[in-house]
C-alpha cells in the first residue's frame, strides 16, 4: 500500500528528465499497452487514469473534450481496488499517465510523495479560480504549492424509497431531519417484514463508504471528525457516539440493517437500495442520480442529518492533476483548463445531473434539472472534505482502526470507543 519513493518531489522530476535525455523513458514509449504512458506529444494524445466508480462522469468529460480538440485524451478506467497498486508501481518506474484522477482523500498523500507536478502558476492563472470548489484544490496543496483541481465531485446524500415509506404509513415526501427520525423511519420500514427488505443498510467493512456516509452527521451537528491538521481523531465525541448509537439500534432491530451489512466490503453496498430493498440510507449522489430515470420506485433525496438537525455532506469524488512523469504538460493542461470553464462544467456535469465543481454553474446551471439534483446541490455549502496525509491508512484501508471502531460500536460490546479513537489518532499522527 505504501510506496514512499527513495527520493522526493524534485528528484522525481529530475529522474524523468534524465530518462528523456537517454531516450529510455518508459513513459515515452508508444507501445506501452498498460496505459502507463506519460504522453505521446507528437500525436497529441494524453493518457489519463480514472477510477471505475466514476467511469460515467470521466467518459462524459473525455468524450466532450475529444469531440472538439486536436489533442485527444486516452482514458483508462482502473478497478477501484487496483488504483493504489497501479499508481505505486508507476511511481517507482516513472510511468504514470499524464493525467491522474484519484480519490480526493488519497490526494494529500500522493501530493506529498511527488506523484503530481507543481501547477501553481497555471491554477492561479485561471480567470474563474474563485468560482471553483476549494476542497479538491486544498487537498492537493502542499507546502504552499498547488497540484490538483476538482475532477468529479461526488457528494453523499440521504435517500429514501418513497414506495416503501407509503407502505409503512410514512409520509413519502418527508425524509428524516435528525437521527431520531432516521431511526424511527428505518424501523417503520423494517416492521413491514417484507422478504429481503430492510430499514437501512451499512457498509460495515468499507472504511471509505463509512466515512462518506457517517461523517456528515457529525458535521451537521457542528462538530469535527479530526483536528485541523488531520493528526488527531475526534470520533469519541457525543455527536459521533450518537451516530454510532443510531446504527447500533438498527442493528439490534429485526430487519433494521440489511443482511450482509456487517460484512459488506463496499463492492455491492449501493445495490440493495438500487434494487428497491432499503427504506432509507446515506448514498452517493453520483449513483442515485443514475436511478432517477431507471428505478421502478420513487426516490426522495435530502442532506444527511445530524442528531440535532441540520445537514451536511461529504465532498468526495476525485481530484485530478498532471503527473510528475508527464512530458506533454501543455496538452494535459489544455484539458484541465477547458474542464474548469463554465461551458464544460455545464455540458459535462450539470446537463447530466452530476455535481459541477464550478460554483457559478452550481448556482445558475440547474434551472431545468431534476429538483432532487437542486436539493443535493444546496447541501454542498455545508459539506466538508477531510484532509490528512495518513487518511487512507487510518480510515479507508482494509482492516483500518476506523473499520474496527464501527464493528465494535455497531455490532460489538460498545465499550471501546475511546480506545478505538486513540488507535485512529495513532495512525493519523505518524
Amino acid at each position: 500500500m505504501t510506496y514512499i519513493r527513495p527520493t522526493r518531489r524534485g528528484a522525481a522530476v529530475a529522474a524523468v528528465a534524465a530518462l528523456m535525455v537517454t531516450g529510455l523513458a518508459a513513459c515515452g514509449s508508444d507501445d506501452n499497452s498498460d496505459g502507463a504512458n506519460a504522453t505521446s506529444g507528437d500525436s497529441g494524445e494524453v493518457t489519463m487514469w480514472s477510477r471505475a466508480p466514476l467511469e460515467r462522469q470521466a467518459t462524459n468529460a473525455v468524450d466532450a473534450y475529444n469531440a472538439n480538440h486536436d489533442t485527444q485524451i486516452k482514458l483508462e478506467i482502473l478497478p477501484n481496488d487496483d488504483v493504489e497498486g497501479k499508481v505505486g508501481a508507476a511511481v517507482q518506474t516513472d510511468t504514470l499517465p499524464c493525467l491522474l484522477a484519484g480519490d480526493v482523500v488519497r490526494v494529500p498523500y500522493w501530493t506529498q510523495q511527488g506523484v503530481f507536478a507543481d501547477i501553481t502558476d497555471k491554477i492561479d492563472s485561471l480567470e474563474n479560480l474563485d468560482d471553483l470548489a476549494v476542497g479538491h484544490i486544498e487537498a492537493g496543496t502542499y507546502e504552499g504549492s498547488k497540484y490538483t483541481l476538482p475532477f468529479v465531485q461526488d457528494i453523499s446524500v440521504l435517500v429514501w424509497n418513497k414506495d416503501l415509506y407509503q407502505e409503512a404509513g410514512l409520509d413519502p415526501e418527508k425524509g428524516p431531519t435528525n437521527l431520531d427520525e432516521f431511526v424511527d423511519q428505518a424501523e417503520a420500514v423494517a416492521a413491514l417484514n417484507k422478504d429481503g427488505v430492510s430499514g437501512s443498510y451499512l457498509s460495515g467493512q468499507s472504511g471509505g463508504a463509512l466515512v462518506f456516509t457517517l461523517f456528515p452527521s457529525v458535521w451537521a451537528d457542528g462538530e469535527e471528525v479530526m483536528n485541523a491538521d488531520g493528526t488527531e481523531a475526534l470520533l469519541d465525541s457525543d455527536s459521533a457516539a450518537a451516530v454510532f448509537d443510531a446504527y447500533r439500534e438498527l442493528a439490534e432491530t429485526t430487519n433494521g440493517l440489511g443482511a450482509g451489512s456487517q460484512e459488506e466490503t463496499g463492492a455491492t453496498w449501493t445495490a440493495p437500495f438500487a434494487e428497491g430493498n432499503v427504506g432509507v440510507m446515506p448514498y452517493p449522489f453520483t449513483s442515485v442520480s443514475g436511478l432517477f430515470d431507471t428505478a421502478d420506485f420513487e426516490i426522495g433525496v435530502s442532506g444527511i442529518p445530524g442528531s440535532t438537525g441540520g445537514s451536511s455532506t461529504f465532498l468526495g469524488g476525485d481530484a485530478i492533476g498532471i503527473s510528475s512523469s508527464c512530458q506533454n504538460v501543455d496538452g494535459a493542461w489544455d484539458f484541465l483548463s477547458w474542464l474548469m470553464t463554465d461551458d464544460a462544467q455545464q455540458e459535462v456535469f450539470a446537463d447530466n445531473n452530476d455535481t459541477a465543481a464550478n460554483l457559478s454553474v452550481l448556482k445558475n446551471g440547474y434551472a431545468d434539472a431534476d429538483p432532487r439534483t437542486q436539493i443535493a446541490n444546496a447541501v454542498i455549502e455545508n459539506g466538508r472534505t477531510p484532509a490528512s496525509v495518513n487518511f487512507n491508512e487510518a480510515f479507508n484501508a482494509a482492516g483500518s482502526p476506523w473499520q474496527l471502531l464501527i464493528q465494535n460500536a455497531v455490532w460489538g460490546d460498545d465499550d471501546s470507543l475511546t480506545d478505538d479513537n486513540a488507535a485512529i489518532t495513532a495512525i493519523l499522527g505518524q
